[in-house]
């Protein structure tokens, strides 16, 4: 589990904090903090099995001296291996500290529980040939494996597979959370992911997904105070009325399913107005009233589509952009966007987002371009869902329910959020992507869209 509302920093930002302690305090009672959180993990996880820790040459190979001494200070059976000399001053004090033995790698034996410290935050390049294998061989032999700060072969920045093993028990994030541990291989390779306060403050926008804060209404609440939400209905209008359904089981009070259709499907206390095009939507869309727009699920992407998208555009109000939207929009998202007053946001799945935006590198760092160049909020759906927002905000999901893969789900989240932009939650994104996540695992395994509003109440009075 990623522990909720941690702090998240990349490489760069973790050595500037640490150096800023550094500058406060010796670098070797940092190490010995690290070390110490390290071997309390690992006792608590042993009961009393023989440990190999692995030791790399640079800092993490450090902080594995140190916890390998604690341990066997504390009785338990330990043995290191290291890959080489330690590379770092810090490093070469804390085998001098350990007075014991060390063997090579490549002599290593296997033990029930490891601990590995070959190579942490920073890693750059894959795994030398040599190291991989060996190292995978010992994290399969192995009852449990706990990894410091990042298991080895995983890089910080990006969550890219250098040769990481599958089969780590554990990580232990020293000071802060670090990108891999909720992107990309990570997700796969960390296992179960614990967080160390080892006093080493951290700046930083970037957080992890954490259970909202809700209200219920008050005494003088009404359907117009609680939110009216509309829907914009298009040739799939099943989809259309997944997020209407959402929006109405996430908390608006009044919603609206604006479409060509002929009224049937969805709850009762769905509302219908009928709007043959887009000049008819533009129209409807001057109602005060309205807190917040969806358009997208199931809009289809002909001319009567692109003349409801356009309505949408120009209207000033809160909008949210799904499914068929983003795709129409495509490369043109950001002129067209940029054009509008009201807030907007944007949920796209991998597929388009590709569709939509150009550039390299991680995930965090494309969905913040894609804020900023937009000037939208962005949910970037997925596995490892990121949120940004235009002012640099990030807040990631990760190991969310992997059911979630399955057609409607994605309506079913921008009705969700409808209903907390149209009720003013200034954390509109982040609510909505909780409680989606929530209603998820309330559902259970093989659910099917339809049956995932049924589950948003539980997770708000979760919030409650």
């Amino acid at each position: 589990m990623i522990p909720p509302g941690a702090p998240i920093v990349t490489a760069a930002q973790m050595r500037a904090a640490e150096e800023a302690v550094f500058r406060r305090e010796p670098q070797l009672d940092v190490m010995e903090r690290a070390g110490a959180a390290v071997a309390r993990e690992a006792a608590r996880f042993a009961h009393g099995a023989p440990i190999l820790v692995l030791a790399g040459p640079g800092n993490n190979g450090g902080d594995a001296y140190v916890a390998a001494r604690l341990l066997k200070a504390a009785g338990h059976d330990v043995a290191i291996a290291a890959s080489g000399e330690p590379g770092t001053p810090a490093a070469r004090t804390m085998l001098e500290r350990w007075g014991g033995e060390v063997d090579s790698l490549y002599r290593a034996r296997p033990r029930p529980v490891l601990v590995d410290g070959l190579f942490g935050t920073g890693l750059t390049r894959p795994l030398e040939r040599g190291i991989a294998p060996v190292f995978a061989e010992l994290v399969h032999a192995a009852r449990f494996s706990l990894a410091i700060d990042l298991p080895s072969g995983l890089a910080t920045d990006s969550g890219a597979d250098l040769g990481v093993p599958r089969g780590i028990s554990a990580t232990l994030a020293l000071g802060a959370l670090k990108p891999a541990h909720v992107l990309g291989a990570g997700l796969e390779c960390c296992g179960h992911v614990l967080l160390a306060d080892i006093d080493i403050p951290v700046d930083t926008s970037w957080r992890t997904v954490t259970r909202p804060k809700l209200a219920a209404p008050g005494p003088r609440a009404h359907k117009y105070s609680r939110g009216l939400v509309v829907v914009v209905e298009g040739d799939m209008p099943g989809a259309a009325r997944l997020a209407a359904h959402a929006a109405m089981a996430a908390g608006a009070g009044y919603t609206i399913l604006a479409g060509a259709g002929d009224g049937s499907g969805g709850p009762d206390a769905l509302v219908r107005h009928r709007i043959a095009n887009g000049d008819d939507l533009a129209d409807f869309l001057t109602e005060n009233r309205i807190g917040a727009v969806v358009i997208g699920p199931g809009l289809g992407r002909d001319r009567r589509a692109e003349g409801l998208l356009k309505a949408a555009l120009g209207a000033d109000l809160p909008l949210i952009l799904d499914g068929d939207a983003l795709t129409l929009l495509g490369k043109s998202a950001a002129a067209w966007l940029k054009r509008r007053n009201a807030a907007t946001w944007l949920t796209p799945h991998a597929g388009e987002f590709g569709r939509m935006f150009e550039g390299d590198g991680d995930k965090i760092a494309q969905t913040l371009a894609a804020a900023s160049e937009t000037r939208a909020t962005v949910i970037h759906k997925g596995a490892d869902t990121v949120i940004a927002s235009p002012r640099g905000e990030v807040r990631v999901l990760a190991q969310a329910s992997s059911w979630l893969s399955t057609a409607g789900t994605g309506d079913v989240l921008a009705g969700t959020l409808a209903a907390q932009v149209a009720s003013g939650d200034k954390n509109a994104a982040e609510t909505a992507v909780w409680l989606h996540a929530r209603a998820a695992a309330l559902a259970g395994p093989a659910f099917i869209a339809d049956a995932l509003p049924m589950h948003l109440p539980q997770a708000i009075s979760e919030c409650l």
